[in-house]
């Protein structure tokens, strides 16, 4: 394998769960050491959170062998200050300090930017918060499904009008949310080869939130009304509504969108008759009729298996799409072939891991090999630093790793 892009880069994650330490996760996968600093005897919580009853039951660690895949883990007692010795020693020769720590913890500790910077100037840190790093709620825990989902207006404007509104689902804002800090480290680090000088970045689970319902939350911001597209969202229209089949599947129409493409869906649903109906005739009248024709289309789509319909709209070039149920996505030849799994490495149970969704022609990542346990490294990196075996005893002893 030829140089990754980042080896040689030296990253310490000192966060918990998802949005902070994913970030960290694709550093590694292009060659970073990622070395992640957890509480002794505790951990980050998210290595439990597969097996909360309730969610997807697996044989494997699945989350954490997906998110904490290609690093490492020493465990350290930052109340004790040999502890603080420790994580400061690795702050100052590491690159990139990530963190999503809430603010009071930070400052408790002295693990704001301004503490550690003098340590590293040219160290990139990383900040990852749920509401921002300034303004009344800058101290508020908050994790994706409140602070992405329910605080941004998402779980407002996706939902049907009489439904109640739907929870997020784990780490739905989270990821995307890495995604952003990842793209804040690397523009960082770019910065620092044209200037020589560290920097903090930041992005925050509100913010992510807000830019992913930006389409309809600029009106807002443009002094925007609401009213008739709230309006709009409380009528099933075609072709943006779903349909359900015979068997409880849905189709998706929303491609469905010329002319001639809405003629032969209404021919494939045997309702030719509707291309010579007045109330539909017309694009006027159609956009008029609208509701009443989506009534229609509906009543038909319950007459036939997902299945028998898809071969139809197969058959005649129809833009039809069929939702996907989360266990076909296991069988999807598209998800191969673009790579947004990989084949698993060494000691991951899973055959495959869903890759993250940054892809550079040329530049190669390394196997998606396994999580660390929990304190599996602390050995080792202690070492590095120039700890001696019974140096690390004394601090295994006093409960400092």
């Amino acid at each position: 394998m030829s140089e990754l892009l980042f080896d040689g880069l030296k990253v310490l994650d000192v966060g918990t769960w998802i949005a902070g330490p994913v970030a960290g996760t694709m550093l590694a996968d292009f060659g970073a050491d990622v070395i992640k600093v957890e509480i002794p005897g505790v951990g980050d919580q998210y290595r439990t959170l597969s097996a909360i009853p309730g969610l997807p039951e697996a044989t494997s660690n699945y989350m954490w062998e997906m998110d904490a895949r290609n690093k490492r883990s020493i465990t350290l007692n930052l109340k004790a200050e040999a502890g603080v010795e420790i994580l400061h020693k690795l702050v100052s020769e590491c690159d990139v300090y990530i963190t999503n720590q809430p603010f009071p913890v930070r400052d408790a500790f002295g693990l704001n930017y301004e503490d550690l910077k003098a340590l590293n100037p040219r160290m990139i840190y990383a900040s990852l918060t749920a509401y921002g790093e300034k303004g009344p709620e800058r101290d508020k825990e908050g994790f994706d499904l409140v602070a992405y989902w329910g605080r941004s207006g998402l779980m407002d404007l996706v939902h049907d009008a009489e439904a109640i509104p739907s929870q997020a689902l784990p780490g739905m804002g989270d990821h995307p949310s890495a995604v952003s800090l990842y793209a804040a480290i690397v523009t960082a680090l770019l910065k620092r080869e044209k200037t020589g000088e560290g920097s903090m970045v930041h992005t925050s689970l509100l913010a992510n939130g807000i830019w992913s319902a930006s389409c309809l939350a600029q009106a807002g911001f443009a002094a925007g009304n609401y009213e008739t597209f709230r309006a709009v969202r409380r009528t099933r229209k075609f072709p943006t509504t779903s349909y359900e089949t015979a068997d409880k599947r849905y189709f998706l129409f929303s491609m469905v969108r010329s002319p001639d493409e809405i003629d032969r869906l209404l021919c494939c649903l045997g309702l030719a008759e509707l291309l010579v109906d007045d109330r539909f005739s017309e694009t006027e009248n159609l956009v008029k009729n609208n509701a009443e024709l989506s009534k229609i289309i509906q009543a038909r789509m319950l007459e036939k298996s997902a299945v028998a319909w898809q071969h139809l709209f197969t058959e005649q070039g129809i833009p039809a799409v069929l939702m996907t149920h989360i266990e076909e996505v296991v069988n999807d030849p598209q998800v191969y072939e673009n790579n947004i799994v990989k084949p698993s490495g060494d000691g991951v149970l899973a055959p495959y891991l869903i890759s993250h969704p940054v892809n550079v022609d040329g530049c190669e990542q390394v196997s998606l090999n396994r999580a660390p346990e929990l304190g599996e490294h602390n050995a080792e990196i202690l070492a590095y630093l120039g700890y001696l075996p019974d140096d690390i005893l004394k601090l295994r002893a006093s409960k400092v790793i």
